[in-house]
């Protein structure tokens, strides 16, 4: 199958981790629909690790526990496509999942048919207790092999961490889409330290193979698995915003059931998503920076422009520092003369305010851990 935009959807491990079962499943899922995070493009549900029993049976087939899932997951899937959603399971590429069950090691055309045979639509697959002379690039091929002759497309989410090189070979495997970093975390640190790791893996990062940031803890606001501190809104909108600029899989990791309005809010933003989701799926690249600390873009301060389908530019100024920075391009950052006799008019995606550029550059003041993301369209002066 070929995958045309990143995935968006709904995890269960950055809330429930293990405690998992079918009942949260039906209810976040419906969920989904009542609170227009379908309409707005989110559409798999995916379950992570903890769905499965602690052995395979006499067939040598993964079995869904029965205390959590007493109707199967075929049953499941059924339910969630006749809602117009897809079901994602979890596996693991080592002999284990990191939570200790049956991984797919060995087992990959046997566990692509039992996926193939449930309706799975999606499979992120780990990367823990994998054998340590078996290099990834082979494991994830063997699944997205197995995976190309089971009979149905399920998009295959490699969740490598970035370990052994992965994006160096990544593209070659037939993965979807690819983890470039190791687990987040609902902190600013951690969101911090993610983002700072991006500059160097665009490179890597293409249509049809999507560089996936880990899950999104927007909305978590401390609890949970990964809960830890939590943070603001303002850091939790600078978090979707980069994300989804960036082009990453938005995959929800909050409880949904009970997401406040300004989660909702963030989550649903449709221009960031039509960025996020554009068909074009072009790179980003450095246009400008902080003009009082220093020239271009640094680690915690940087302004990325990509160029949209229909000719718009995506453009976002980033602020992660504790600090707030002035911000600023020229129209020669995006490959445009100086006197071509054209200005940007920009609107700002979460105000939705107009402003425009001004003898070929643009300045912006961006408070400490937020951010300024615009659509700018090509205007004669």
């Amino acid at each position: 199958m070929l995958q045309h935009t990143p995935p968006m959807g709904w995890n269960t491990w950055n809330t429930f981790g293990l405690s998992i079962n079918e009942q949260l499943i039906l209810e976040s899922a419906k969920t989904m629909i009542e609170t227009g995070l379908c309409e707005a493009g989110y559409n798999y549900i995916v379950i992570d690790d903890g769905w499965q029993l602690p052995q395979r049976d006499e067939n040598g087939r993964l079995v869904a526990d029965p205390e959590k899932f007493p109707r199967g997951i075929r049953a499941l899937a059924d339910d969630l496509h006749a809602m117009g959603l897809k079901l994602g399971i979890y596996s693991c590429a080592g002999h284990l999942t990191c939570g200790g069950y049956p991984g797919s090691n060995s087992y990959e055309f046997e566990d692509a048919e039992t996926f193939a045979d449930w309706h799975i639509d999606f499979l992120k697959y780990d990367y823990c207790y994998k054998p340590q002379r078996e290099p990834g690039d082979q494991l994830y091929l063997r699944m997205a092999t197995a995976l190309a002759n089971c009979g149905r497309d399920i998009l295959l989410s490699a969740c490598s961490w970035g370990a052994d090189d992965t994006a160096l070979w990544i593209k070659s495997t037939g993965a979807h889409c690819w983890r470039s970093t190791v687990d987040i975390n609902d902190s600013w640190e951690s969101i911090c330290r993610l983002a700072k790791e991006q500059k160097e893996l665009q490179k890597y990062n293409g249509l049809g193979c999507f560089n996936d940031m880990d899950m999104l803890v927007v909305g978590m606001n401390g609890q949970g698995n990964v809960g830890l501190g939590g943070c603001s809104y303002i850091q939790y909108r600078t978090h979707f915003s980069l994300w989804a600029f960036l082009g990453s899989p938005l995959m929800i990791g909050c409880d949904i059931r009970s997401m406040t309005p300004e989660t909702a809010a963030i989550l649903k933003n449709r221009e960031l998503i039509a960025i996020n989701q554009d068909p074009a799926y072009r790179q980003p690249f450095s246009i400008g920076g902080s003009f009082n600390f220093e020239c271009g873009d640094n680690a915690e301060s940087f302004v990325w422009a990509k160029l949209l389908e229909n000719g718009d530019f995506a453009i976002g100024c980033f602020n992660f520092s504790d600090s707030p920075r002035n911000m600023y391009f020229t129209l020669s950052d995006l490959s445009l003369a100086r006197f071509c006799g054209r200005k940007l008019v920009m609107t700002d995606l979460w105000t939705g305010e107009t402003c425009e550029t001004v003898d070929a550059r643009f300045m912006t003041k961006v408070d400490a851990c937020d951010c300024r993301v615009y659509r700018a369209k090509i205007v004669k002066e």
